[in-house]
């Protein structure tokens, strides 16, 4: 009777174990998930930020209807993800001008530019949202009167748990020094034993 009472402890606590998912280690204090910034993707979703962690990836902010250096700093990422090799990063772009870049001009946008949902994400925050964000990563911009945009064009390189890792000014093509770093971040990101 005493060994069917241990084996079912057994059991019991063992079931319990196996069942409480790992909690997740604290973010390091310079990550940018510690920001509390909600996001709306081109589908409609709504999350936050911080949702991304787990995830190499390279970030940079525009806007759609910019048609000067917005659709290089898209093809810049796009060239990039390209030549860091068969495992691509994360890609996600966050708009200056949420007042015109709802989800539907979003969606229109990635189609328009052939960016592949299995790697972009276009996103959309509110403006105080945006304006903090901005200044997390570094990105300057202003609002023009007629509507468009004066930023900066960067490309930023962010680790699974949201530290900044590198940067890129180098727009119009691949700046070989942050594909290096995006290779070495996506081989440090692997998981033990994977090739």
């Amino acid at each position: 009777m005493k060994m069917l009472l241990a084996l079912c402890l057994l059991l019991v606590t063992g079931s319990t174990w196996a069942a409480t998912p790992p909690t997740a280690a604290p973010l390091p204090a310079d990550s940018i998930y510690q920001l509390d910034v909600q996001l709306t993707d081109q589908d409609g979703h709504r999350w936050p930020l911080a949702a991304r962690r787990g995830q190499v990836q390279v970030v940079s902010m525009f806007y759609t209807s910019c048609t000067m250096v917005c659709p290089l700093i898209i093809e810049t990422m796009k060239a990039t993800a390209k030549a860091a090799g068969p495992v691509s990063p994360a890609l996600l772009a966050v708009s200056f001008d949420p007042q015109n870049d709802d989800p539907g001009v979003l969606h229109r946008y990635a189609q328009t530019h052939g960016l592949d949902a299995a790697h972009w994400t276009l996103a959309r925050a509110e403006p105080d949202d945006v304006r903090r964000l901005a200044a997390l990563l570094g990105i300057r911009y202003r609002r023009l009167p007629e509507g468009d945009f004066n930023h900066s064009s960067v490309l930023i390189l962010i680790d699974a748990d949201g530290r900044i890792l590198a940067r890129s000014t180098v727009i119009g093509h691949p700046d070989p020094a942050f594909v290096q770093a995006v290779r070495q971040a996506l081989a440090a990101a692997k998981p033990p034993g994977a090739a």
